[in-house]
C-alpha cells in the first residue's frame, strides 16, 4: 500500500476513534442525570455496572423493607465505588434491621465520618449511642445536625432537654457542646424558658458552665435571672449567683457609687425612661464623681430607678448622699425598700426639701424572718398637684448590717 494511502487510512481511523469517543462521552454525559432521575430499576438497566446506580437501587430496596436485597446491592455498589456514602449507609441500616447492630455501628460510624451531611446516618448513630448511654458521642452527632439544619434544631433541642431531665449523667456532654459556643447556643438557651423544666436546665447549665471556656455571658445571665424572677424562683437565683459570682454573693447593694454597670439585671440599676423623665448616671457638677441624677415632672412612673436586693433576715442600715438641684414644691422623691413577695415597705427616705449641697442620710430597717426573701430598692416619685420639675442627685448608697436591738 502506498504511503499516501496509509496516511489517509490512519487519518480516517483516527477520526472514527474520535467520533466514537465523542459519542461515548456524550452518552455518559446524558446518562449521568438519568442515573439520578430515573427510577432505580430503569437506571439499573441503563447502567448495571454503575456504583452510583447500585447505591440508589440498594436504597430503594431498603425503603421497601427488602433488607437482604438492599444489603447485596449495597455491597455491589461499594465494590465498584468505594467512597459511596449512600451505599455504606444503606448497608449499615440493613445490618441494623437484621439485628446486627454492632456491625451496623461500625459501618454507619464510617459513613458519618465520610459525610457530616448524611442526616439518616447521624440520626441512627444518635439513637444507638443513646441506647448505650454514650451521651458524649450521641450529642456530638446531634451537634452535627443542629449546625447544618436549622429545621432540625427543635428536635435536637428536645433530645438535649429530655436527656437532661431524665438522666443527669447527660449533663457533662451537653456542657461540652455549649462551652465551645456552637452557632445554635443562643437558640437553644432561648427555647429553654418556655417550660418550667427548661428554667431548671438553664439554671443548672449556668452553674455547670462556670469555669469553662464558655460561661454564661452577662446577657445570658440577665435573661436567666429575669426569667427565674418571673417565676419567683428566688432560691434558684441565689444558688446561681453564689456559683457564678455575678454579682458577688456578699454584695448587699450593687454599684452604690453609680460607676459603670457591670452586674447582670435585675441586680444592677434599671433606670426608667419616659416623656419628661431623665434618669441618668452622670459626672456630678459639684465634685468629680459620677452619681445618679433624676429629673421628672408632674407625671412619672411608679419607679424612677430600682435594683433587686436579697438580704437575709436581720437589721440593716441604708445610707447614702443626696442633694436637690431644682424644684421646691410638694413634689418629692424617696428611696423605698419593700418586700418583693407582698410589697411591705421596710424603709423610706425622702429627698430633703432645702439642701442644694450634698448631705448624708441614713435609716435603719428590719428584714423579717418570713415572707421577705428578696426586696426592691426603688427611687419613687411623689407627683405634685400642679406642673413642676424636680431634679435630685444621689450617690454613695450602701446597705450594712446592724445589731438587732433587744
Amino acid at each position: 500500500m502506498a504511503v499516501g494511502s496509509r496516511k489517509r487510512l490512519a487519518a480516517e481511523t483516527g477520526s472514527l476513534i474520535l467520533v466514537a469517543a465523542g459519542v461515548w462521552l456524550g452518552w455518559q454525559v446524558a446518562l449521568q442525570p438519568l442515573k439520578e432521575r430515573l427510577p432505580p430499576v430503569m437506571a439499573l438497566r441503563l447502567a448495571p455496572g454503575s456504583g452510583q446506580v447500585l447505591g440508589r437501587a440498594a436504597e430503594a430496596e431498603y425503603g421497601a423493607r427488602r433488607f437482604d436485597n438492599a444489603e447485596e446491592l449495597a455491597r455491589a455498589s461499594l465494590e465498584r465505588t468505594s467512597f459511596n456514602v449512600r451505599a455504606l449507609r444503606t448497608l449499615g441500616l440493613s445490618e441494623a434491621q437484621q439485628n446486627r447492630r454492632p456491625q451496623a455501628n461500625e459501618l454507619l460510624t464510617l459513613a458519618g465520618n465520610w459525610s457530616l451531611r448524611d442526616d439518616p446516618t447521624h440520626a441512627w448513630l444518635i439513637e444507638y449511642r443513646l441506647s448505650r448511654n454514650d451521651y458524649h458521642s450521641a450529642f456530638a452527632h446531634a451537634d452535627t445536625l443542629a449546625r447544618r439544619r436549622a429545621d432540625l434544631q427543635p428536635r435536637v433541642f428536645y433530645l438535649f432537654n429530655t436527656a437532661a431531665i431524665q438522666d443527669p449523667r447527660s449533663l457533662p456532654a451537653l456542657v461540652s457542646l455549649l462551652e465551645v459556643n456552637p452557632p445554635w447556643r443562643a437558640a437553644y438557651l432561648n427555647q429553654l424558658y418556655r417550660t418550667a423544666d427548661g428554667h431548671r436546665i438553664a439554671a443548672t447549665l449556668a452553674m455547670a458552665l462556670h469555669g469553662t471556656r464558655g460561661p454564661f455571658t452577662q446577657t445570658e445571665l440577665d435573661v436567666l435571672y429575669r426569667q427565674l424572677l418571673s417565676r419567683s424562683w428566688l432560691q434558684a437565683m441565689e444558688q446561681v449567683r453564689a456559683r457564678v459570682g455575678q454579682p458577688a454573693p456578699g454584695a448587699r447593694l450593687v454599684n452604690g457609687d453609680f460607676g459603670p454597670q457591670t452586674a447582670p439585671a435585675p441586680y444592677e440599676w434599671r433606670l426608667s425612661t419616659g416623656s419628661g423623665l431623665v434618669i441618668e448616671i452622670l459626672p456630678d457638677d459639684l465634685r468629680e464623681d459620677s452619681a445618679l441624677r433624676a429629673q421628672y415632672g408632674s407625671l412619672a412612673p411608679d419607679s424612677l430607678a430600682e435594683q433587686l436586693l436579697q438580704l437575709k433576715p436581720g437589721r440593716y442600715r441604708f445610707a447614702g448622699e443626696q442633694r436637690r438641684e431644682a424644684g421646691k414644691s410638694e413634689a418629692g422623691m424617696s428611696w423605698t425598700i419593700t418586700c418583693l413577695e407582698d410589697g411591705r415597705q421596710l424603709a423610706g427616705v425622702p429627698l430633703s426639701n432645702a439642701s442644694e449641697t450634698w448631705r448624708r442620710f441614713s435609716t435603719s430597717f428590719v428584714v423579717p424572718a418570713a415572707g421577705c426573701q428578696a426586696q426592691w430598692l426603688r427611687l419613687t416619685p411623689k407627683p405634685a398637684h400642679r406642673r413642676t420639675t424636680l431634679v435630685g442627685w444621689y450617690d454613695r448608697l450602701s446597705v450594712t448590717p446592724e445589731p438587732m436591738r433587744e
